[in-house]
């Protein structure tokens, strides 16, 4: 099994552990990773704002490179997720669009094909591994309370991701929780696991941001969770990152750890805390 890897940029920068969970799980269950160096930001659904086709043609340059590679493009993100996904579709259901995609593309080099699918890491582990093969690297079972933080953009919207998330229902998702319980952990059920953490709020309105992580925290610690785990490194920096400020807004003194999803496939791998990096997060396991 080989992937091209589309690291975003937050993964790479921001939470550089996700990067390095995510290549030392890959190890464990016999998958070859290459990661797309050459690739750009996704625009991190702004850039459409400004420029919609400018958006367009940068992601299906993305696309391109696992194309040209005969692979399976990989995201590690939710928003690159939406962004790679919206360009994919786009240009598979519109052949003029395409067209005019594909002549802006010439002019370096690349055309779009459509032979590559996109897939999150979370639901490309799930349909191309399997949870059975999966069970079988369990050597440290998690035996704990973990809640599934979904997020807004891998689940939404559903028409977005029909077919290439295993048809999860985006009212109630349930890969994490499988992943968990496979793990030998408990998951956790509660409202906010399929909320916004707030993160795309921030710079609009940072209260209302603070005010939507405080509340999915407090939702999890108030279902018995010991700790979340996420598919998302923008959740993930909301989470845990600003976690002291948003208790602040609840007044309470949270102290909930915030894992990426291949951390915590790596603890029940017995994968070291170090090579997982969990050194780098504001509160600690």
């Amino acid at each position: 099994m080989k992937y091209a890897l589309y690291t975003g940029c937050t993964a790479k920068e921001s939470t550089p552990e996700l990067l390095k969970s995510t290549l030392e799980v890959a190890k464990v269950l016999g998958i070859e990773i290459e990661i797309l160096e050459e690739a750009s930001c996704c625009g991190a659904s702004h850039l459409q704002d400004f420029d919609e086709f400018l958006a367009y043609v940068l992601n299906a340059r993305n696309i391109c490179l696992a194309e040209k590679r005969g692979l399976k493009l990989v995201t590690l993100c939710n928003t690159c997720q939406l962004m790679l996904e919206n360009t994919k579709r786009k240009l598979d259901s519109d052949e003029e669009f395409r067209e005019k995609v594909n002549e802006k593309l010439k002019e370096v080099g690349y055309e779009y094909k459509g032979t590559s699918k996109v897939q999150h890491f979370l639901y490309a582990i799930l349909e191309d591994i399997g949870l059975e093969e999966i069970s079988k690297h369990v050597k440290k079972p998690l035996n704990s309370k973990v809640a599934p933080f979904y997020g807004c953009h891998i689940i939404r919207p559903s028409k977005t991701h029909d077919g290439d998330n295993l048809n999860e229902n985006p009212y109630k998702p349930d890969a994490i929780e499988s992943l968990i319980k496979v793990l030998l952990g408990v998951p956790v059920d509660y409202e906010s696991k399929i909320k916004c953490c707030g993160f795309h709020v921030d710079l609009q309105n940072t209260e209302l941001s603070e005010n939507l992580t405080a509340n999915a925290l407090l939702d999890a610690n108030e279902n018995g969770a010991e700790m979340i785990v996420t598919p998302c490194p923008l959740c993930h920096l909301n989470l845990d990152v600003k976690q002291k400020a948003a208790a602040k807004k609840v007044n309470k003194n949270l102290k909930m750890p915030v894992l990426h999803l291949p951390q915590l496939l790596g603890l029940a791998f017995g994968i070291d805390k170090e090579k997982l990096g969990l050194n780098h997060h504001i509160i600690p396991l």
